[in-house]
């Protein structure tokens, strides 16, 4: 089921690229399925390099019919230079090509799988192929052990190709990169990633660790302590988080541009631990439910929500749970968070929402 499921989107893609490039010559075919399969390993030799011919490469002029991101046939897609007018910088956009190579070990199977449903395309006339002359190419491109290809000089000429291969697991937050390489040019930036258990908030941070080096901070580790956990606290709208110890030991410190000393409440011990001490980076992330609540909002300067279906929400918390664990979420948490978004509104007191597919 799976295999149909890949060759039917296999088969949706191509017959898209081409109908999308009318002058797209085989080579073309060749690259959109190689860059499908191995990314932008062929490319990357080290970070500052890339960044250097990013810059250089959009001075030159990118046409502004580039399209912000194209989905290519895998794990990739191709973001257009032009991302960089919505305010994505070169060393953001370099960084997330860097991080996007990798060796692909069964690269060169999962290439002709590709090929040969284009081979099924031409033959049903959905490529504008003959297939004797694509043949031809794919043997000759096959003796040759597959290389990385260019594209065809007529597609240079009428598509003005200007775009860099990056990870699918970085395309759904280009908007918050943009925003975040907006506001870090005028100085430090506080962001909170609010959304529901299991949206990918705990993700989400370690990418941007992952891309800016930053500092991140979790909510749950401000768990309540026993003696807060009362009926009257629980009755309170997003009252299970100890948001004054919160604020206390984090969000004033930050806004008084101070280090921070905070004491992680551990759930196995119930007690809290040792303070840590943390020098934050320019960018200080605070991922977690709560973060935007009502007492905490204004410490921040941009706010993000992922916003994941109950369907998906469940699938995920039932795949890293124990049944026993998971249940308590259905029936504990997540209630408590559905109460805490409806009569906060978060989702729309954010600036940036994010759907996670």
């Amino acid at each position: 089921m799976k295999d149909m499921e890949r060759s039917g989107k296999t088969r949706e893609l191509l017959t898209e690229y081409c109908q999308q490039h009318p002058e797209m010559q085989i080579r073309d075919v060749f690259k959109f399925l190689y860059q499908s399969v191995f990314g932008c390993e062929h490319l990357v030799s080290s970070y500052e390099k890339v960044t250097e011919y990013i810059k250089e490469e959009f001075a030159c002029r990118v046409e502004e019919t580039q399209p912000y991101v194209e989905r290519l046939d895998g794990d990739y897609s191709r973001v257009g230079l032009t991302y960089l007018n919505l305010g994505l910088s070169a060393e953001t956009l370099g960084r997330l090509f860097y991080l996007s190579a990798k060796k692909e070990a069964d690269g060169k199977t999962a290439l002709r799988k590709k090929l040969d449903i284009a081979k099924e395309l031409i033959k049903e006339k959905k490529l504008p192929f003959s297939e004797e002359d694509f043949e031809k190419e794919v043997t000759k491109w096959e003796a040759d052990g597959f290389p990385a290809v260019h594209h065809s000089e007529k597609y240079r000429e009428k598509y003005s190709p200007s775009y860099r291969v990056i990870a699918n697991r970085f395309i759904p937050f280009l908007p918050l990169f943009a925003e975040i390489d907006k506001r870090l040019y005028d100085g430090a930036v506080k962001i909170a990633i609010e959304g529901g258990s299991a949206s990918g908030k705990t993700t989400l941070g370690e990418i941007l660790v992952e891309v800016y080096g930053c500092t991140v901070l979790h909510t749950d580790d401000f768990f309540l302590r026993p003696e807060q956990r009362t009926p009257e606290r629980y009755a309170e709208v997003g009252g299970n988080l100890d948001r004054e110890r919160f604020l206390e030991e984090v969000l004033i410190p930050l806004d008084k541009g101070e280090n921070i000393s905070y004491r992680r409440f551990d759930c196995s011990e119930m007690k809290l631990q040792s303070p840590i001490q943390i020098k934050p980076e320019r960018l200080t992330v605070i991922e977690g439910a709560y973060s935007m609540h009502n007492e905490l909002a204004g410490y921040y300067d941009f706010s993000v929500f992922l916003d994941v279906s109950p369907e998906l929400q469940k699938e995920r918390i039932s795949k890293r749970n124990s049944p026993q664990m998971a249940q308590r979420f259905f029936d504990e948490w997540i209630p408590l968070e559905k109460k805490y978004f409806h009569s906060t509104d978060v989702k729309s007191r954010c600036d940036l929402c994010i759907t996670i597919n």
